[in-house]
């Protein structure tokens, strides 16, 4: 079942650009992963419920809210792309580094 998941949420990954991104921002439903985690296996675990990665991440801030500090960083860079996949009702991005 994990595999079929992960299948049908890679189709969902996308490239999204801030502006896209900002009325998201604002419903406080976009969740920043670090570069070392891969986006698809967050989605995975968060799809199905893995609530002991998800909780670990969280902890370890793997997994975090846009801190007013990045906002503002994605705010003077406004080209930044990332990577997104969304997970009901959540946004999870990681930013692309050119």
């Amino acid at each position: 079942m994990t595999e079929n998941l992960r299948q049908q949420l890679s189709e969902l990954l996308d490239e999204a650009e801030l502006e896209w991104l900002k009325p998201h921002i604002q419903k406080d439903a976009v969740i920043l992963v670090v570069p070392d985690l891969d986006l698809l296996d967050v989605g995975v675990a968060i799809s199905s419920d893995n609530t002991q990665s998800v909780q670990h991440w969280i902890s370890e801030q793997l997994l975090v809210k846009p801190s007013p500090e990045i906002l503002n960083r994605w705010n003077t860079s406004p080209d930044q792309k990332f990577q997104a996949l969304i997970i009901q009702p959540y946004i999870l991005v990681k930013e692309l580094v050119d």
